[in-house]
């Protein structure tokens, strides 16, 4: 097996990331794309730092067992699969999932942290940051935290503004130059998608 494009896609949390990466999928046959998301490698929650007010901080780098992700995404670039489970953050009633992947000639990248870790962002071929305003972040994560990580809308606020706009700004928002693309999600992409389909197929096609 050539060795596949892996794909960085980078952005604020709630920026839009995974339902871009949705789409993208939906362009391939099945079996051509595998996702390998950060949002699986956070650390125990007892091992979460804590802000000053004695919260988990998932926004931080240190949150995350970047080696682990490393060696999971090494082992699929060199067509090993690989078994991980689902991060469940603090949601006692939700069950952790058993994902098998397996590799594929694109390997996709995800996380708010992708190309902040040198090691992982040098295995990259293309980088793809999503950005998005704060008011559209926001509305998603209120949407997304309560249904799947059962927080409130007062924790769901007080992570906002004291977790993720801080994380934004030191962190995630001046990653923008290490991209490859920048998509404004505001709207809609689809010409951005269209360029990034016909880039992939380009590049397959070639080895």
């Amino acid at each position: 097996m050539a060795d596949p494009l892996i794909i960085g896609i980078a952005g604020g949390s709630g920026s839009g990331k995974t339902r871009f990466i949705n789409e993208l999928k939906g362009s391939f046959h099945q079996g051509e794309v595998t996702v390998l998301s950060f949002d699986n490698y956070y650390r125990p929650i007892h091992e979460q730092p804590l802000d000053e007010n004695g919260i988990e901080n998932f926004d931080l780098p240190e949150s995350l067992d970047q080696k682990r992700f490393y060696n999971d995404l090494v082992n699929l670039k060199n067509g090993q699969p690989i078994s991980i489970h689902t991060y469940t953050f603090n949601n006692q009633e939700a069950t952790p999932e058993v994902l098998n992947l397996s590799p594929a000639n694109i390997l996709v990248v995800e996380g708010i942290f992708t190309f902040y870790f040198e090691e992982i962002n040098n295995l990259l071929n293309l980088r793809i940051f999503i950005e998005a305003p704060d008011y559209l972040m926001l509305s998603r994560r209120i949407i997304r935290d309560g249904k799947e990580r059962g927080y409130d809308i007062e924790d769901v606020m007080y992570r906002f503004q004291n977790h993720v706009v801080p994380a934004y700004n030191q962190y995630i928002g001046p990653l923008k130059s290490k991209s490859d693309l920048i998509i404004p999600n505001h709207t809609e992409y689809s010409s951005a998608l269209d360029v990034i389909n016909k880039y992939i197929k380009y590049h397959l096609s070639e080895k």
